[in-house]
């Protein structure tokens, strides 16, 4: 057995008190946030994060990303899922960190996966969207590069670089305009200044300075804590500082993470495994503030049960675009996405439910059974009947019983609580059909209770 797996299994046996630490997404696993704000709305937060399967036992199994956002810190949407590998199409496997970036009018997904060609490689790919909840629409692999973790940064000359790791070194490079190659010559290794380096580079800029954090290992030996080392140019050279995250009882077997003002608060992001009570390879999203000495120098961070909400209660609800159909995990039968009328939220809305049985479906993912409330976004110019199916179970009956929902009239769109359902651990099925006519469905929210 090798150490790493001695110690996570050391550390399934932690007692951990999930209720006093600052867990900040609990009805999912995640890891590896990406924290961003970006320019249209400086008061709202995005966390992009890879996600875990339940029970699971290896990282391999990791299989797609979410999207999550809050505007207090304390309220949060999970937008769902936003990318997948069944997405890509040169990808096989390994679903593991991402980072995003806005460049010139659209949002850019970069992650790693293993590909087909050879399955014993990462390979950086890169996605598009709109929108900064996505989905993404993978637009291929970044030439030059091969690694895993890969971070964008666009510095103050506008120039956008890639930063990666690979077999324990970092390296970082001038990216094209389409941000889908490395400029040829500019690719620099700068492990030199990064000591213990693993994995999961992350640059941010603090009075001028260039910040790389990073997970590496304490003289080699698993778990993993944070480090960061400073330059006075993005490229280096770095000069080694501290551990900025050091061990924690109940971490996982590795960690990561990303730093980031907002508001005027430094805030860093990272992983453990409160959530699952100890299992290193379902993990949870954690937050603290950050703070520098009068010198730059990060104080260290220990969870604290307080975290970034002032130990308010997190609410994370989730919310489902209708539209997205196939690239969030649902379907469209025999119903399609438009955006002729004004209004919706996302991308457009769903319609064309003309006849029986044609519906939308979106895909809910949580880590728990639990009960939610129900609710639809709509528009229509009459009341409608509708039939709502939750993993081939119907919400007010079933078929041998039926009791269609009825929704009143509405000629904006507006929300409507249809009604409680349980959504069961992992991968749920929310099927909507409208029995008598046509409807705009916009999204499905559901809020747990």
């Amino acid at each position: 057995m090798s150490l790493h797996k001695i110690i996570l299994s050391t550390l399934l046996l932690v007692p951990t008190n999930i209720s006093a630490q600052n867990i900040l997404i609990s009805h999912i696993y995640a890891a590896d946030p990406s924290a961003h704000v970006w320019p249209d709305n400086p008061n709202k937060l995005w966390l992009y994060a890879s996600h875990d399967q339940n029970g699971t036992n290896h990282h391999s199994t990791m299989f797609d990303y979410h999207v999550f956002s809050t505007e207090d810190l304390v309220n949060w949407t999970d937008h769902g899922r936003v990318l997948s590998v069944d997405d890509v199409d040169w990808a096989i496997s390994h679903a593991w960190a991402i980072d995003a970036a806005y460049w010139k009018g659209n949002y850019y997904l970069v992650f790693c996966m293993r590909s087909k060609e050879n399955s014993d490689e990462f390979r950086l790919g890169l996605a598009v969207s709109s929108r900064p909840e996505g989905p993404f629409t993978s637009i291929g692999m970044i030439r030059g590069a091969e690694g895993m973790d890969p971070s964008l940064f666009i510095d103050d000359d506008n120039q956008p670089y890639i930063i990666y790791a690979n077999a324990r070194k970092c390296y970082i490079g001038k990216l094209t305009d389409d941000l889908l190659a490395i400029v040829p010559g500019s690719l620099l290794e700068v492990s030199e200044g990064l000591p213990q380096l693993q994995e999961g580079p992350w640059v941010h800029k603090y009075n001028n300075k260039y910040y790389l954090s990073y997970p590496g290992l304490t003289a080699d030996q698993w778990p993993e804590v944070m480090y960061y080392s400073v330059a006075d140019t993005l490229t280096g050279p770095y000069i080694p500082k501290a551990q900025y995250i050091p061990y924690f009882e109940g971490q996982a077997g590795s960690n990561h993470g990303s730093i980031l003002k907002f508001r005027d608060k430094w805030i860093a992001f990272y992983h453990a495994s409160f959530l699952s009570g100890g299992n290193g390879y379902t993990r949870n999203l954690m937050a603290d503030f950050l703070s520098y000495n009068a010198d730059g120098s990060i104080k260290p961070i220990i969870p604290t049960k307080e975290g970034i909400t002032g130990g308010k209660p997190v609410c994370c609800f989730i919310m489902l675009e209708a539209e997205n159909g196939k690239s969030a995990g649902g379907k469209l039968v025999g119903t399609y996405a438009e955006n002729t009328a004004s209004g919706y939220s996302g991308n457009g809305y769903v319609t064309g439910f003309n006849h029986a049985e044609e519906y939308a479906e979106v895909l809910a993912q949580v880590a728990f059974q639990k009960k939610y409330m129900l609710e639809i976004g709509y528009s229509s110019d009459n009341s409608r009947k509708i039939a709502v199916c939750v993993n081939d179970f119907m919400l007010n009956g079933d078929y041998a019983s039926w009791k269609d929902i009825e929704i009143p009239a509405s000629n904006s769109f507006s929300t409507v609580k249809i009604g409680e359902i349980k959504l069961k651990t992992g991968d749920n099925r929310i099927k909507l059909m409208s029995v008598n006519g046509n409807m705009k469905l916009d999204y499905i929210i559901l809020r747990p209770l």
